[in-house]
């Protein structure tokens, strides 16, 4: 038995003890377990994107628990963004917070995250991984009673060179590297298992660990537990036995026809371009297989560690009285469009697994069009604290209360400032800066292959979407390079005044 599997029957047998004491100790607060991954799309076995089979039965099991919202969209498609938005409550278009090159605490001060306005209504907000954006900087030591900054030790080679990464020490290359065999790629885009290291010692284990332990105590205060796993981001490492379950001859490849572009403007055909030189030195080598399973791996490597902290849970005091969230920051593409990672406005880039389960929460598929700005105000609503008036988003609960509520309200992502896309149950609508324009009809068009924005007979529907499509756009935020951040004492130097921000 490995060292985190007997770290969990510890935390069990601990819960065995607490189940008695904590039922004379039961908060009327519901807590909150917040599960966030990091470039999952919709390749799981709840939203059947990937054409095979997909070993997921965690999120499965998830679903089973609550709502899967089958057609949830990001606010943005690029990590920072995504994240600031989602913790804060703002759309980019909002904050100015438009790529990963920016931070949001000297731009915006008096900004209230999720887990500082849990701690401000009594609740202990606590969290490992990833939940902002990982680079130093991103994520303020007071939005939380205690807080891990476990994450990017599974390959310090890399990191620890970056000056965004201060806690990673850098070490050599290790032997076999790059583990993909794909000599002259950037480092992010390898994939493998990372030699002798054990399955307990991963990044995301590590992060799974700290919910584990934290589930296994006594809490007389309603607490907020963010736990964020790292797969399937790239770089894909994960144990051998994740990649076994999808033997290479089994692997399904995107249908990427050969004039999917043709009828894109010519701002999506940039989009579908940028960074496509890792795919086509990974066809060159004949590895594309390699990589859909190296992200399938990933996918249900962080499965896993979901599985191990809904295990805790499940046998806790706190299983009735806690709601979950689960989500992922963006999707990605691998080969659809002609392109490799995150950064568009299809679906690939920007449908994402969604799901929610807790006390009062319905259990089924909701097909109706939500983004991720929903969440702090649905989150405030069901654990009955004070609504905020500026968020953008709106909640959600009629939806978790009745899976075919009325809902006339699609959902909206944007990418880069000036750039969005307007997805409703049956259309997306893209519509770039310089105003050009696309629309797919999902009914019949799954796969986006045909841009219906000049067909005269989709007139109406076009209109009708471009109303929901973003009309105020804030100037951008300024970049890292207009401060001097010192990791120690978390405060930031504007360089050209020399105005100390905290």
């Amino acid at each position: 038995m490995n060292r985190t599997s007997m770290s969990d029957l510890a935390v069990l047998a601990m819960i065995a003890v607490m189940c008695v004491v904590m039922s004379l100790h039961a908060s009327e607060s519901p807590n909150v377990l917040f599960l966030a991954v990091d470039d999952m799309n919709d390749w799981t076995s709840v939203l059947k994107g990937y054409p095979g089979k997909v070993h997921t039965p965690n999120i499965e099991r998830l679903a089973r628990m609550g709502v899967s919202f089958v057609n949830a969209q990001t606010a943005s498609t690029i990590c920072c963004p995504s994240r600031a938005a989602m913790m804060l409550g703002k759309r980019p278009s909002t904050t100015g917070i438009y790529n990963n090159g920016q931070w949001w605490r000297p731009h915006m001060p008096d900004a209230v995250s999720i887990p500082m306005y849990f701690r401000q209504h009594g609740y202990t907000a606590v969290g490992a991984g990833k939940i902002f954006h990982h680079t130093a900087g991103s994520n303020p030591p007071d939005q939380w009673d205690d807080f891990q900054r476990l994450v990017f030790n599974d390959d310090p080679w890399f990191r620890g060179v970056r000056l965004n990464y201060p806690w990673s020490k850098h070490t050599r290359n290790p032997p076999g590297y790059p583990f993909s065999g794909m000599q002259g790629t950037p480092h992010e885009g390898d994939w493998g298992v990372i030699p002798g290291k054990p399955e307990g010692e991963y990044d995301d284990a590590c992060t799974a660990d700290y919910a584990v332990r934290f589930l296994g105590r006594v809490h007389e205060k309603p607490f907020f537990l963010a736990c964020g796993l790292f797969r399937p981001h790239l770089p894909w490492y994960a144990p051998q036995k994740y990649f076994d379950l999808y033997p290479l001859e089994d692997i399904r490849l995107p249908e990427v026809p050969e004039d999917d572009l043709d009828d894109v403007p010519k701002e999506g055909r940039r989009l579908a371009a940028a960074r496509r030189a890792d795919f086509d030195r990974i066809k060159k080598a004949g590895k594309w297989e390699e990589a859909v399973q190296a992200y399938l791996a990933s996918i249900s490597f962080c499965d896993a560690q979901i599985g191990r902290v809904l295990d805790v849970l499940d046998n806790s005091p706190y299983r009735d009285n806690t709601v979950i969230v689960f989500w992922s920051d963006h999707g990605w593409h691998l080969g659809e469009k002609n392109h490799w990672h995150k950064m568009t406005l299809w679906e690939e880039a920007s449908r994402i697994p969604f799901i929610w389960a807790g006390p009062g929460i319905e259990n089924g598929i909701c097909r109706r069009p939500v983004d991720t700005m929903s969440v702090y105000p649905t989150l405030l609503e069901l654990c009955g604290l004070p609504p905020r008036e500026d968020l953008d988003g709106v909640s959600i609960v009629p939806l978790l209360r009745d899976l075919d509520a009325e809902w006339s309200r699609p959902a909206v992502t944007e990418y880069h400032r000036g750039q969005c896309a307007v997805r409703s149950e049956d259309f997306r609508y893209i519509r770039y800066s310089d105003g050009s324009e696309e629309l797919y009809d999902h009914r019949n068009d799954p796969n986006e292959w045909k841009n219906l924005a000049t067909d005269a007979a989709y007139g109406d529907v076009t209109k009708t979407h471009a109303k929901w499509s973003t009309a105020h756009w804030a100037a951008h935020a300024r970049t890292k390079s207009a401060y001097v951040f010192d990791s120690e004492t978390y405060t930031w130097t504007v360089e050209k005044t020399g105005k100390v921000l905290k």
